[in-house]
């Protein structure tokens, strides 16, 4: 992938991230500066995502740990386990709201 292919990758991740917080009944800050967003929720625990352009991966920092992840044939794999970048970050987010959330 170029290096334009993965910055509107990641662009699409982000917007899409934004856009189920939008649809979401929960309480949580979202804060995008560049290559990196940050989810703060109300209990003062943050996620924070990141696109690490030379290496052409996404990363996501939270409570539980850090995991890297690879666009591999339409998905964000993650480099370790093979987990979809999309359902690892949704029970990351669902450990810290009530909130039914899903991408």
């Amino acid at each position: 992938m170029t290096d334009s292919e993965f910055e509107n990758q990641t662009a699409r991740v982000f917007a899409r991230i934004e856009h189920a917080f939008d649809l979401a009944d929960c309480d949580a800050d979202l804060s995008l500066n560049g290559g990196v967003l940050e989810i703060e929720f109300d209990d003062g625990a943050k996620i924070i995502i990141n696109r690490h352009a030379p290496l052409q991966e996404l990363w996501i920092a939270a409570r539980s740990g850090g995991f890297h992840y690879r666009f591999d044939q339409g998905l964000w794999r993650n480099t370790r386990d093979d987990g979809e970048f999309f359902a690892q970050l949704t029970e990351l987010v669902r450990v810290h709201t009530d909130a039914g959330f899903s991408f």
